[in-house]
């Protein structure tokens, strides 16, 4: 900030380390130079210094027992506007009387009588400060400022005006917190003006200096935010931390809407008449506080600890710095102060490198986990509930990723199969970053899924596992954001694939039993090879249900479907073959030793298969077949 401006204008005649002399204190300021000198006569000049004398006595503190127990703002409103004019009007005769007799007694008294007028001004502006602290708190000014303006300083008020009714007017339309709000603004901005237009900007910046910047170190403190060291924040336990992050991104909230803001703007209002007053003011009271502020999430971000709950405070810190940014930017927009810009500006970009090395972690997690464990059933793998779950609530985060990695290199093309984005149209509006990025890292845990379906020894299972996974997938893909990021043609494409591996399923699971029945099951044939035919579906269905009974479906629009689909390839035929041959196997005794399944038996115990209580994430699908159908069921496969 200018520091000479800034020095020129908060000199007092009773600093040794200021140039200018007491004498020479009023003439030198730039405000009183152009006061024409043959406006005052002697008298005119008697008349205003013994004015001056009169009000300024009485209100002397070390002449008056009275003025040192009473405040003159609180007392009269109309005699502080009085005071007010007569100091400002004795400035103006000490001008003249400098340049026109500067060894004049009458120059002498009216020095004198305003360092006794400033001592009451600072002590008035103390007072005013100090006793509307619940007032002049942020969360007031702010409201105040956007409801109603304050009222302007003493050129606003002439002799037939009255401050009270002024007062009252502005009361009408504002509670009564803000009216005590708006006076002490109005009082404080008049205190001010004289002091500063009267060489004593110094003193009354030093008495708001304490005070404010208490107010600001007292609500930073409240909200939680203290001075820590990376050392510390790398010791903390993440529960620990992850608190501390919860409270930071209340904090921030709290301070740019209120605390800050109600600062910057009862800082312009009082000391508006000096853009460089006002700069420094609002500097020494918030940039501490402010650069804690903004320094906690470069902390975060530089924290060796990595849990995947990391990311999303990251992106939640990334995002309230970035939503409050053009009020960062307006509340610290002097130069000044630029250092508080300048952190929350690190603290974006430590937040984005720390967003993209989590990213890259969470790719690496996936292509190392080497388990070999099989999921019973061919039932859900918890890589694929675990990556999901990750990638949907990234997905919720897309606007803020899309900064993150918009300068970030793209995947290698030779990761990404040609197959895996082309569209008609791919050349001519390529994919966004964020969109290549999330299918990039689906596409790395469908092909951790496909090894991991070469564990199981019944191939069968194998694809009902990779049906599975890639169903659920889809699934969250569907009820997500991710659906677009990644687009309805790579749904389509991906649920003709669950087709394709529910139909290799089937092939492998039930074509045995689809192929004990004749091709022409209403075909004439002997009662020997009737006979045979269903003696070899008994067996084969047999066996196929019991190894199919341990599988699970847990999606249940995929599991309705593969019963329909089986049921509709095998209960239709085998009802036709029923009923065209059940008579020619021979007497009661025969039927209930060839014939041990109806088609309604058939169609009963597929409807049990691929139930069981599969754990997904938070929720659970559990089975809903009577333990009486089971025991059925159980005893007549038994048979």
């Amino acid at each position: 900030m200018p520091r000479k401006g800034m020095r020129s204008l908060c000199f007092s005649p009773r600093t040794s380390s200021f140039s200018i002399s007491r004498q020479s204190m009023s003439p030198s300021r730039t405000s009183l130079s152009s006061t024409p000198r043959r406006r005052f006569s002697e008298s005119m000049i008697e008349q205003t210094v013994d004015a001056a004398a009169t009000i300024i006595g009485k209100w002397d503190a070390e002449t008056s027992a009275y003025a040192g127990v009473t405040s003159l703002f609180y007392e009269s409103k109309r005699e502080s506007m009085q005071f007010i004019r007569s100091v400002n009007e004795l400035q103006k005769i000490m001008h003249v009387l400098v340049s026109e007799d500067s060894g004049s007694e009458k120059l002498v008294q009216a020095q004198n009588l305003m360092q006794i007028a400033m001592k009451r001004l600072q002590k008035e502006f103390y007072q005013i400060l100090s006793m509307n602290r619940a007032h002049l708190d942020p969360e007031s000014v702010s409201t105040r400022s956007s409801r109603t303006s304050a009222r302007s300083s003493t050129s606003d008020y002439d002799d037939d005006g009255s401050p009270d009714d002024e007062i009252r007017t502005v009361g009408d339309s504002i509670s009564e917190v803000e009216e005590v709000s708006s006076v002490a603004m109005s009082d404080l901005k008049l205190i001010a003006d004289c002091m500063t237009a009267s060489g004593y900007a110094k003193e009354c910046l030093n008495i708001y200096k304490i005070i404010r910047k208490s107010i600001i170190d007292e609500g930073i403190y409240k909200l939680g935010i203290e001075k820590i060291s990376s050392s510390q924040v790398n010791k903390m336990d993440w529960d620990v931390l992850d608190l501390k992050i919860k409270n930071w991104l209340e904090a921030v909230k709290i301070s740019m809407r209120t605390l800050f803001n109600g600062e910057r703007i009862l800082c312009d209002h009082v000391f508006a008449s000096s853009d460089s007053i006002r700069e420094s003011c609002f500097t020494e009271i918030s940039k501490e506080g402010a650069t804690l502020l903004f320094g906690f999430p470069e902390l975060v971000a530089k924290t060796k600890k990595s849990p995947p709950e990391k990311m999303f405070r990251v992106l939640d810190m990334y995002t309230a710095i970035s939503e409050n940014w053009q009020e960062i930017e307006t509340i610290f927009s002097f130069e000044s102060i630029s250092a508080v810009r300048l952190q929350a500006l690190n603290s974006l970009i430590r937040l984005s490198e720390s967003a993209r090395s989590l990213l890259t972690d969470f790719e690496s997690t996936i292509q190392k986990e080497s388990s070999k464990a099989m999921i019973p059933g061919g039932g859900l793998q918890p890589l694929t509930i675990y990556s999901m779950n990750y990638l949907t609530l990234l997905s919720d985060y897309s606007n803020i990723l899309t900064d993150i990695i918009s300068d970030w290199p793209p995947p290698a093309k030779s990761s990404l199969p040609e197959s895996f984005f082309d569209s008609p149209d791919s050349d001519a509006s390529p994919l966004p970053a964020i969109s290549v990025r999330i299918a990039c890292l689906i596409l790395v845990l469908l092909g951790k899924l496909d090894g991991k379906a070469k564990y199981y020894k019944d191939v069968s299972l194998s694809y009902l596992f990779l049906a599975n996974n890639l169903q659920h997938v889809i699934s969250r893909v569907r009820t997500s954001n991710l659906q677009y990021l990644i687009g309805e043609e790579w749904i389509a494409k991906h649920e003709a694939k669950v087709k394709q591996f529910v139909a290799q399923y089937e092939r492998l699971a039930w074509g045995h039993v689809f192929a004990s029945l004749p091709e022409n099951p209403t075909a004439s044939m002997t009662p020997g090879k009737t006979k045979e035919y269903f003696r070899k579906f008994n067996s084969t269905f047999e066996d196929a249900y019991w190894k199919q009974s341990s599988c699970i479906v847990p999606d249940s629009k995929l599991r309705d479907e593969i019963k329909v689909s089986v049921g509709r390839k095998l209960v239709a035929v085998y009802r036709e073959f029923y009923d065209t041959h059940k008579s020619t196997v021979g007497d009661e005794r025969s039927v209930g030793l060839f014939v041990r399944f109806s088609p309604e038996d058939v169609g009963n115990y597929l409807s049990d298969l691929f139930l069981g209580t599969v754990t997904s994430g938070s929720s659970s699908t559990s089975s809903s077949t009577s333990s009486h159908h089971r025991r059925h069921t159980q005893s007549s496969l038994r048979a």
